[in-house]
């Protein structure tokens, strides 16, 4: 009888606990649950500066606040529509006037937020060594065209830059073959008719691109292409923009060929217009991004020497603290802080 007396206390005390252990793990998923975080979407339109920024934002979004990242790779076309429809939620850089077509619509429709600018100094078009025109007395080389300063002056340089395939002309680095400026770059070469001096050489890829200007770089040598910026080359390079008519509406159009200087271009951080519910503090510290050229210049050299965008992120951060000190309240930036150790 005592047996059976204490096994049936031995049940009844199993039994509790049981369910003590149900009540209890109910109300730990049930305070899970409730501090359960969406994961965040961000858009990699496939090049280095966008895939970069959003390292920089994952490490703030994932240890600051806590929220999981995905990554979601497409065109410019594809991925923007993602953020449309909200398949994406983060937009690092919108490239605002390469879109302006879909940009306004979605935000004069409510569909995406714009909340900062992250960048708005970038620039582009022909750029050549420094060297050529002011020298470098450190590498014994002097001043080869003192007096080049504008796209307009080439045609008197024609000598300076000759086309090793075709003497009589100098060649001009273009565009990496597929881009719009590619179209934008042959139309002002004939507008601003240079074909009766230069070649315009297609480099391929900008792959080609770089190694180009980076050997006659090293070699002192005399060079003018198409580059763009923010980019790694400009970061390793002394180069300097050939000046251009003072961009205008009126004379940047297919039908004016193009006949100023390019505009710069708005780089803005867009967000889905759910996000404001999603994760308003996530909104609120990309309301507060922003760099500048300069600074993604110096990031992509970084990235391309170490192949590592998450530690070229961390080291960005470590490097400028005084940039970000701000972009985020007290206790997350600690926690920044600590995960780029």
């Amino acid at each position: 009888m005592d047996f059976i007396m204490k096994s049936k206390k031995r049940i009844t005390t199993i039994v509790i606990l049981s369910l003590l252990l149900l009540i209890f793990s109910a109300c730990s998923n049930g305070e899970d649950a409730s501090e359960k975080k969406d994961t965040l979407v961000l858009a990699d339109a496939q090049w280095e500066s966008i895939q970069f920024h959003n390292s920089v934002a994952k490490i703030f979004i994932e240890e600051g606040f806590g929220y999981k990242t995905d990554i979601i790779s497409g065109t410019t076309p594809v991925t923007f529509t993602g953020l449309v429809n909200g398949d994406i939620d983060i937009y690092m850089e919108a490239w605002v006037q390469n879109i302006v077509d879909v940009y306004e619509p979605a935000i004069e429709n409510g569909d995406i937020i714009e909340v900062s600018t992250n960048f708005d100094d970038n620039r582009q078009g022909l750029y050549v060594p420094t060297y050529v025109i002011e020298g470098d007395p450190e590498r014994g080389i002097e001043p080869m065209a003192p007096d080049l300063k504008t796209v307009k002056d080439l045609p008197k340089y024609k000598e300076l830059f000759k086309d090793e395939e075709d003497p009589s002309k100098g060649r001009i680095y273009g565009s990496p073959s597929g881009w719009e400026v590619d179209n934008i770059l042959r139309k002002k070469f004939d507008t601003y008719e240079l074909g009766k001096t230069f070649n315009y050489f297609s480099p391929g890829s900008s792959s080609g691109l770089a190694v180009s200007l980076g050997t006659s770089f090293e070699n002192g040598e005399p060079w003018v292409g198409y580059y763009w910026e923010p980019e790694w080359v400009m970061a390793k390079y002394d180069l300097t923009l050939l000046e251009d008519e003072p961009y205008s509406d009126e004379l940047w159009s297919e039908e004016a060929g193009y006949a100023c200087e390019w505009p710069s271009v708005n780089v803005t951080v867009a967000v889905h217009k759910g996000m404001k519910e999603k994760a308003p503090e996530v909104v609120e510290f990309l309301s507060n991004y922003k760099t500048s050229k300069d600074l993604t210049n110096e990031a992509l050299l970084y990235l391309q020497d170490n192949k590592d965008v998450d530690e070229t992120a961390k080291w960005f951060l470590r490097e400028n603290e005084e940039l970000w000190a701000d972009w985020a309240p007290a206790d997350v930036i600690e926690k920044v802080k600590e995960a780029i150790k």
